[in-house]
């Protein structure tokens, strides 16, 4: 049976359909349907080998055929490949097919490199805990991530998606049960929301099933990447939407609500009511990678307070008619936002600059003129003095 060669009315029974395959995927797998190849998707991926699901079941795979010298372009979990037909031994990947989407961040090298993280994403989820304080700064910069020009080499299939990634972000409080207040749960929320203009935010407490219901009706169309700190429940969270624990679970620790890595690679795994889910070890650093435009659409209000500056190069510090400046005078700018969009415009540019020598020119343009302008107001101090 040629399992990658059905009709387009079919595809919904496709033995894959379970996993995300559509009539894209098998316009995009024709020529290699022609040459004898399984479809298939990476589901684990270890030191060379790789887990994927086929219409003849999963397969242990050699991706020594597909390593590229683009370190962005290296076998992930989501992808969607081309693989040796059964009963080839060894079984080699022989090509990965066009991501739509790609979740990027920064490696903590001084090298120019970004590392995918999951592919082929309809949904990024942000995990965070309510055990401990919320970081609405590190919730930016998840946000910024997953709002970034990070699509693939092919146009998405899902017109409803309207987030410049291609997925859309969706923000879950784990662990509501530790808020029994409903009026404070209501505040952190509501702070929430503020931080993440235009993105769903959702409680749950896995503990007691409260807000999976509607978590599962919001993921449940496409592939999710789960993302967060360790500790922030992103396994108990796996289990429930999984209905059985697949997932290890370990406490955080009373002082600081932190936890140990318990999971150690990304997995991709089915959910019983539809759609798929990609559990990812719990991320203590989020460099950012590309994230012009998804920085942008998290400080959406910024970016339109600086249509109003007088300059059109205006760095919002200390230019005259700075609409931004003046938006955080009259309290319709908190300045922790300010401070954080800063921060985060200042780390992609040095990201940037590593491979885009014109952005390097500039930098040093305006390190040049903010040492100018120091040592101008320290010759001014001076003259006073003396």
């Amino acid at each position: 049976m040629n399992f990658s060669s059905l009709s387009a009315s079919s595809t919904s029974s496709h033995p894959l359909a379970l996993y995300g395959w559509d009539e894209g995927w098998e316009a995009e797998f024709a020529p290699y349907a022609e040459q004898g190849l399984l479809p298939g998707r990476v589901v684990r991926v270890d030191r060379g080998l790789c887990d994927v699901i086929t219409p003849v079941g999963t397969v242990r795979a050699d991706t020594e055929f597909v390593v590229p010298r683009d370190p962005m372009k290296v076998v992930c979990t989501g992808d969607w490949v081309a693989v040796d037909p059964e009963g080839s031994d060894p079984l080699y990947v022989r090509t990965l097919l066009p991501r739509r989407t790609a979740f990027v961040r920064s490696t903590s090298s001084k090298r120019s490199e970004g590392q995918v993280l999951a592919t082929n994403i309809d949904y990024v989820v942000i995990c965070v805990s309510l055990a401990v304080e919320l970081d609405l700064g590190r919730i930016e910069r998840f946000l910024a991530l997953a709002m970034s020009g990070s699509g693939g080499e092919a146009p998405l299939h899902t017109s409803a998606l309207s987030w410049e990634s291609g997925a859309q972000p969706v923000v879950v409080l784990s662990k509501a049960d530790l808020v029994p207040d409903p009026v404070t749960l209501a505040h952190l929320v509501q702070d929430v929301e503020t931080t993440a203009p235009g993105v769903p935010v959702l409680t749950v407490s896995a503990l007691h099933g409260d807000g999976l219901d509607v978590l599962v009706a919001t993921v449940g169309g496409g592939t999710s990447v789960l993302l967060g700190q360790s500790g922030a429940g992103k396994s108990t969270l796996a289990n429930a939407l999984l209905g059985e624990d697949v997932m290890d679970v370990q406490a955080a620790r009373d002082v600081d609500g932190k936890g140990r890595h318990t999971t150690t690679t990304r997995n991709l795994l089915a959910l019983p009511g539809g759609g798929v889910l990609i559990d990812t070890p719990g991320l203590r650093g989020v460099g950012l990678w590309d994230a012009e435009t998804g920085v942008g659409q998290v400080f959406s209000e910024i970016e339109e307070l600086a249509r109003e500056c007088r300059f059109h190069d205006c760095a919002h510090e200390s230019e005259p008619g700075c609409a931004v400046l003046a938006g955080v005078e009259n309290g319709d700018l908190p300045f922790r936002r300010l401070e954080s969009y800063r921060k985060l415009i200042r780390e992609n540019q040095w990201i940037t600059a590593k491979t885009d020598a014109r952005v390097r020119a500039e930098l040093r343009r305006d390190w040049k003129r903010k040492g100018a302008e120091g040592k101008a107001a320290m010759e001014a101090k001076r003259g006073r003095w003396r």
